[in-house]
């Protein structure tokens, strides 16, 4: 029997190690379409929450960014426990999909699994996310850069030489406890400070760790000035949305808005219109926002 236990934890072992490697092996992009319908943005919304928990996944939050666009946050055990395995994890606890009217339909996005998986430098078996997430939304196309990237570039990526990486993350407070950080935070977002509210709230014991998901409602980093900016053609983009701020152990931080941009927009042209000169100011006033929500 314990020869027989043995093969058997060697076999799982072996699963998951070749579903890790094969996550790694190939190349991804930003974002999936799973389908697109005539209903409206509300009832596509619905069918799709209503999904998403036929499949496992629990709904943290929704909101709408601007009046064509939905933006609903899930996440699951799953979920959960891969982010409480590697540094910073958490901002991978959630999957974030899109209901978005465009030209005449409604399209259903969201964020690709196994690519967030990458650019946040996770472990585990991101395998059965990425299925239940199909499943439950279908996947006609993925979009959201001009060439896929391999898990190799996202796990090491920065848009262009001199920017950010995924480590180099905004530090926005310091405090005297984790309960603290999550109080100083929930308070602030109750009173709409700077502009910013909570659109959710995911917590993750193992990891000491707190994920807030938030809306920016005032200036150039504002959500609806970002997709009004740079998401006209194409599939939206609009599951880059909402920002985070992760509290680890007794510290606020966030990502680099030039990181958290350009992750979602790999592809995007650094002048002209529709660039990221068009939202140069983003990134800057997205830190200040979210250091004044953080502010003890």
């Amino acid at each position: 029997m314990k020869l027989k236990s043995l093969w058997s934890a060697l076999a799982i072992s072996a699963a998951l190690l070749v579903s890790s490697t094969a996550a790694m092996a190939a190349s991804y992009m930003p974002f999936i379409l799973g389908s697109t319908t005539s209903d409206s943005v509300e009832a596509a919304a619905d069918k799709a929450k209503s999904a998403l928990t036929a499949n496992g996944f629990q709904v943290v939050g929704s909101y709408s960014p601007t009046a064509d666009v939905q933006v609903v946050v899930v996440t699951n055990d799953a979920l959960k426990a891969l982010a409480a395995q590697s540094k910073n994890g958490a901002f991978g606890a959630m999957e974030r999909v899109s209901i978005v009217k465009r030209g005449g339909n409604t399209e259903v996005s969201y964020t690709n699994p196994t690519y967030m998986w990458n650019v946040y430098k996770m472990k585990g078996d991101i395998a059965p996310i990425q299925a239940a997430m199909e499943k439950a939304l279908g996947n006609q196309a993925t979009f959201g850069a001009d060439e896929a990237l391999s898990a190799g570039d996202l796990r090491d990526y920065h848009y262009k030489f001199m920017m950010p990486y995924f480590d180099d993350v905004d530090e926005l407070e310091d405090y005297d406890s984790h309960q603290q950080a999550v109080d100083t935070i929930e308070k602030a977002l109750a009173a709409g400070k700077a502009g910013v509210t909570k659109v959710y709230r995911i917590d993750i014991p193992d990891a000491k760790s707190t994920v807030f998901g938030v809306a920016i409602s005032k200036g150039e980093g504002s959500d609806k000035n970002i997709l009004s900016q740079i998401d006209g053609s194409g599939h939206s983009h609009a599951a880059h949305l909402p920002y985070e701020i992760l509290v680890v152990g007794d510290k606020a931080i966030a990502l680099n808005g030039k990181f958290r941009i350009a992750i979602n927009w790999p592809s995007l042209s650094m002048m002209g219109s529709g660039s990221f000169m068009s939202i140069a100011n983003a990134p800057d006033e997205i830190k200040d926002a979210l250091e004044k929500v953080a502010d003890k």
